[in-house]
């Protein structure tokens, strides 16, 4: 079992990601920017980049082994789908399944997949 010291400050970035997309997804639809022409484009790049340092987050504190990219994966859309219930109920917001289907996997698989290409060889080097 692992010790609460080692464990703590691997999950510290996964916990700070979630308080921050619950915190987006908390505001009501009134109460968010409006980018005029590009408010779609940049709201589901949003999607995209906050999901994927989610999962990647997550990967963090599993552990960089082959076996734990799917399980990043599947806690990022996971949680997507919780906070998609969650805006449910949040005034002037709506859930949509797309978003978690489309914008938020397609974050996660592309970070992952990006670390998996570039990072993973370097992280498997070093000593633990």
């Amino acid at each position: 079992m692992k010790k609460i010291s080692s464990i703590v400050p691997r999950w510290l970035p996964a916990v700070f990601m979630m308080i921050a997309i619950f915190t987006f997804s908390s505001r009501p639809g009134s109460g968010l920017p409006d980018f005029l022409d590009w408010d779609y484009i940049v709201k589901k790049s949003a999607h995209m980049i906050g999901y994927g340092s989610l999962a990647l987050s997550y990967l963090h504190y599993l552990g960089y082994e082959n076996k734990n990219y799917r399980r990043a994966w599947f806690w990022a859309i996971l949680f997507s789908i919780t906070d998609e219930i969650h805006q449910w109920y949040v005034p002037e917001r709506h859930a949509s399944i797309f978003d978690t289907i489309i914008f938020d996997n397609l974050g996660a698989i592309v970070a992952l997949s990006l670390h998996y290409k570039y990072w993973r060889k370097d992280e498997q080097n070093e000593p633990a």
